[in-house]
Formats: structure tokens, C-alpha cells, sequence
């Protein structure tokens, strides 16, 4: 099977989860930098990247990476790429681009010049003076960084935290993709309790059921490159069946998951039942103030109003002195908070063990992590 090179693009602070996801499915030559991991595949890795990976943002084919500091030099490498191997006679391909500290720093004139090369190179094949663009998407990345040209083909479509579970959603919604991240960042397994008494549309206890009942997050959408002539249909056909064969529906999870929005928790358990998971949560619309914990040794994933994005700034410091003395009368648990708010750790009566910087869309915030003791060790 031929290999290729496949870049899976992440939300800056989640490269490192995106890598131990790329490793877990068994990818070999694996590179980390700013918002992507790279790694090396074949065509089988196109379709299983796409279903199993939580955190990525889209996996994008390389199809080729060369040095360029005149258009000349652009348009003769682009030219020199296997495009006829690539894009059939009637492909739908736009080009987008990007230029960063590099010579070549017009961007519209760098799509221009690549897509006249792959039109050129197209001739050579068909014999068409003008192509339609009428077929499939072959959505098509000119990026360049510091001289160094990388042109790619995007294989997801829509960014992968569509997973196609969303019936609604309410105001500041967290994305999928950090959801799946937050969670893989935390001390939960599936053998322990997960809480999350700030659950909004149920994203972040939907995540961690398919998490722990490892139903694959593409399962139920499609992506662009299913429609690409030179990757055989039956690749996503057996690689969609290895992935229905993989869940484990005999699990038995404890995920509970509250809001004081009754709205929001309805939304939640159509979400829910739309990601084949609500019989895994037990939701209820509970004023955080009224919450009792349901056990011991459990873990806390949550992504509450940080006033920026929702919610009054008095209301939400009270609701974070109410976790803090909450949680901290508890020490078995283990708590993860993301918020902008700076004066967290203060409002929430404790220091974190760790913080990580992350962007929650545009909005720069804090993971805030406690670490409570493992279960198997306190036994």
C-alpha cells in the first residue's frame, strides 16, 4: 500500500493529546508543532484517522512540502505534484491559502499561481480547455512558513468536532473536539465517576461516554475524501465496520451530568440519545448549590460560565466559591475547571496543581486541575 504523509491540525495546547491519540491507532513517524501532529500513513490511515481521532480539528493529506522564494519556484513544484494521480476531470478543488514570515507574502497571489499549476498539470491528462468543478470536493491548502511550502488536500470537510449527534445547543457551547480533550487530560477512566454539574448541551459527559463505550466520534458523518476516486471505497467500508465491532456496549459507566437550565438538559439528553449514549448518563436539573456528590474517588470535568461568554460576573464567582467548598470538602475527587477567569484559584479557595493555557474558541482561559488520589492507591 502506497504511504503517504497525513497532518492532523489541533486547537494550539492540544498537540500533545492529539499525539497520543495518532499513537494509540498505531501511526508510526510522528512529528509534534505549533497546531498539528504529523505522521506517517497509507490510505486505510485516511479513513481511521478520521473516525477515531477526538481532539483533531481535520487530517489533512500532504501532497507536497518544498522550498519556494519566487512564484516560478511555486509554480514548478506545484506543477511537479502527482495531481493527475489526484484530482479526477470534473473534481471540485478550491484553493485556500496562507503565508507566514515567508518571501512570497501575497496570499491571493500564491493561490492564483497554485492553481494555475494544477490546471496545467491537469491538461496533461484531460483534454478539456475549461474544467467544470462539478464533481467531488478536493478542498486544497497552499501554506507557506518561512519560505517552506506545504500543500495539502483536507480529507475531513467540516472540522471534526461535527460529530452529527448536535440537535441544539445553548449559548457558549464547548466544542467536541476540547470536550474529548479536556476529559483525555483528566484522571478519568471509565471504571470511575464522571461529573459534570455544569453540562450545558452535554458535550463534555457525551464525549466521555463514547469515550468509554470507545464508539468512534466519526462514526455517524460523513467526509470529503469518502468521495475521492483514488481511495477505494471498500477502505471506509471495512474501517466503518471495524469500528462498529469495537463498541462496547456491555460497559457499565457512572456519568452524571447537571445544569440549572432545564432547557439545556433537555437538549442534552436529545444530544445524548442522538450519540447512542443516553442510557450511559444520568442527567437532572440541579441548581449547583443543591448538588451532592454522587460517591467518592470521582472526577469533575466541567466547563462552566466564565462571565465572558455567559452568565454575570457575581453569579459566576459565587458558583466558583460554591465548587470550591464543595469539592474541597471532599478530597477523594479529582476537579477540572476551564475558564478565562484569572482569579479562579482564589474564588475556588485552592491553589492548582496544574494549569494548562488553552483557547476555548477565541477566548484565551486556564485548565485548572486538582488532582485527588487514585482509587487503587488509597485502597
Amino acid at each position: 500500500m502506497k504511504k503517504i504523509k497525513l497532518q492532523a491540525t489541533t486547537t494550539f495546547g492540544l498537540e500533545a493529546v492529539v499525539k497520543r491519540e495518532v499513537e494509540k491507532l498505531g501511526f508510526k513517524d510522528i512529528s509534534v508543532s505549533d497546531g498539528y501532529v504529523e505522521y506517517s500513513s497509507d490510505l486505510e490511515g485516511i479513513a481511521k484517522s478520521n473516525l477515531w481521532l477526538r481532539s483533531a480539528d481535520k487530517v489533512l493529506y500532504i501532497v507536497g512540502r518544498f522550498q519556494a522564494v519566487t512564484f516560478e519556484e511555486l509554480f514548478d513544484y506545484t506543477y511537479s505534484l502527482p495531481w493527475t494521480e489526484l484530482l479526477p476531470e470534473d473534481a471540485k478543488f478550491v484553493v485556500n491559502g496562507k503565508s507566514i514570515k515567508s518571501t512570497l507574502s501575497s496570499v491571493p497571489a500564491c493561490q492564483s499561481i497554485t492553481e494555475k499549476a494544477i490546471i496545467n498539470k491537469l491538461k496533461t491528462k484531460y483534454n478539456v480547455d475549461r474544467f467544470k468543478k462539478n464533481g467531488a470536493e478536493y478542498s486544497i491548502q497552499v501554506a507557506l512558513l518561512k519560505n517552506t511550502v506545504t500543500i495539502t488536500l483536507n480529507t475531513s470537510g467540516p472540522s471534526l468536532h461535527k460529530r452529527g449527534y448536535r440537535h441544539g445547543q445553548v449559548m457558549a457551547p464547548l466544542k467536541e473536539t476540547m470536550a474529548a480533550a479536556l476529559i483525555q487530560l483528566s484522571y478519568w477512566n471509565k471504571d470511575r465517576i464522571l461529573l459534570d454539574p455544569c453540562c450545558g448541551s452535554g458535550t463534555i459527559p457525551i464525549e466521555a461516554a463514547m469515550i468509554g463505550r470507545n464508539i468512534a466520534p466519526g462514526l455517524s458523518r460523513k467526509f470529503d475524501a469518502e468521495k475521492w476516486s483514488f481511495i477505494p471505497k471498500e477502505i471506509w467500508q471495512e474501517e466503518r465496520k471495524k469500528a462498529y465491532q469495537a463498541i462496547n456496549y456491555d460497559i457499565n459507566l457512572q456519568i452524571y451530568a447537571s445544569d440549572i437550565n432545564k432547557h439545556a438538559v433537555e437538549i442534552a439528553k436529545v444530544n445524548a440519545e442522538n450519540a447512542g449514549v443516553d442510557d450511559c448518563i444520568e442527567f437532572s436539573q440541579t441548581p449547583f448549590n443543591k448538588l451532592k456528590l454522587p460517591g467518592d474517588y470521582g472526577v469533575c470535568v466541567c466547563n462552566p460560565p466564565y462571565a465572558e461568554r455567559m452568565g454575570s460576573l457575581a453569579d459566576v464567582e459565587r458558583l466558583y466559591t460554591d465548587m470550591g467548598k464543595l469539592f474541597n470538602s471532599n478530597k477523594t475527587w479529582s476537579t477540572y475547571f476551564i475558564t478565562s477567569h484569572e482569579g479562579f484559584e482564589k474564588l475556588y479557595g485552592r491553589k492548582a496543581d496544574k494549569k494548562r493555557k488553552l483557547f476555548n474558541g477565541n477566548v484565551k482561559t486556564d485548565y485548572y486541575q486538582y488532582f485527588g488520589p487514585r482509587p487503587n492507591k488509597e485502597k
